[in-house]
């Protein structure tokens, strides 16, 4: 008798983030979207928060929000699935830094791993200075352990960020 091998499952956590063509639609039609990637399954998702730019370029306000997965994909693979979608979307890769765009999706936390490469590092940079990534993870995670910072719940919220505020 021969057995199957079960697949492993990884907990992801995914920062959305748009400020053009509706905001708002553009991260609730992407929530299905993640939820189609192959062998990957929307567990969570945490609610919208209206926040101002990062960067210091003028445009107009963000819309963000966290999405939990399950995968069974590598996080090289699950990267790959995250810039087709917001390819698929509208993005264009040459987007100035912090500028205004249609979708920008961050893969933040990637199981119990710390990733180092060129085009992936994880846990993400930004969870421990951005309002806008830590605020709705700590909602949908708030028991997340983030390697290298600690539980999601006992990270500082940095006061000295622009405005945020949560809109549904």
């Amino acid at each position: 008798m021969t057995g199957k091998v079960m697949a492993h499952w990884y907990p992801a956590y995914v920062g959305l983030g748009s400020n053009l063509q509706g905001p708002a639609r553009q991260l609730e039609n992407t929530f299905d979207l993640l939820n189609a990637i192959p062998k990957t399954r929307l567990i969570r998702r945490s609610s919208l928060y209206r926040s101002a730019p990062f960067g210091g370029i003028e445009q107009p306000d963000f819309v963000n929000a966290v999405a939990a997965l399950l995968t069974q994909l590598s996080a090289m693979d699950l990267l790959k699935e995250l810039q087709r979608i917001e390819s698929l979307r509208g993005r264009e890769r040459g987007d100035p830094r912090w500028g205004p765009r249609v979708l920008d999706l961050d893969l933040l936390v990637y199981s119990d791993q710390k990733i180092a490469e060129p085009s992936l590092i994880v846990p993400h940079p930004g969870i421990g200075v951005r309002n806008f990534v830590l605020l709705p993870l700590a909602e949908i995670a708030a028991e997340l352990t983030v390697p290298g910072l600690g539980r999601c719940a006992s990270i500082d919220v940095n006061l000295a960020e622009p405005r945020i505020s949560r809109i549904g």
